[in-house]
């Protein structure tokens, strides 16, 4: 059994930046996961991606469900790198403001 050390980050998806106005599994996803590679870290525990409910607060560990994924998290960036969307889908996206998550106006733009 190798019991060797390791060291990591315990961050929630949702608290990277992102211009749809929640973190997701987009660029900013594959960038911290490279700095934590470049900073020597190992592991990064993200907790359940289960969907947000308005009625907890919109915390990542009140879920009105424990096994469906958190359609919020789909990144529409990765959507048009994969192409199912053209860049001309995203063009129309609003302005969020940073630092702040607004979470019932990130669901009707992106839900």
């Amino acid at each position: 059994m190798n019991m060797a050390r390791r060291s990591g980050i315990l961050l929630h998806v949702t608290s990277l930046p992102s211009r749809f106005g929640i973190g997701d599994l987009g660029p900013e996803a594959y960038r911290f996961a490279d700095f934590l590679h470049r900073a020597g870290q190992r592991l990064w525990q993200i907790p359940s991606p289960r969907p947000d409910d308005t009625l907890r607060g919109n915390s990542p560990y009140g879920s009105s469900s424990a096994f469906a994924g958190n359609p919020l998290l789909i990144s529409p960036e990765r959507l048009v790198e994969e192409g199912f969307l053209g860049k001309s889908d995203l063009s129309g996206s609003p302005r969020f403001p940073h630092g702040n998550v607004d979470y019932r106006r990130a669901a009707r733009i992106q839900g």
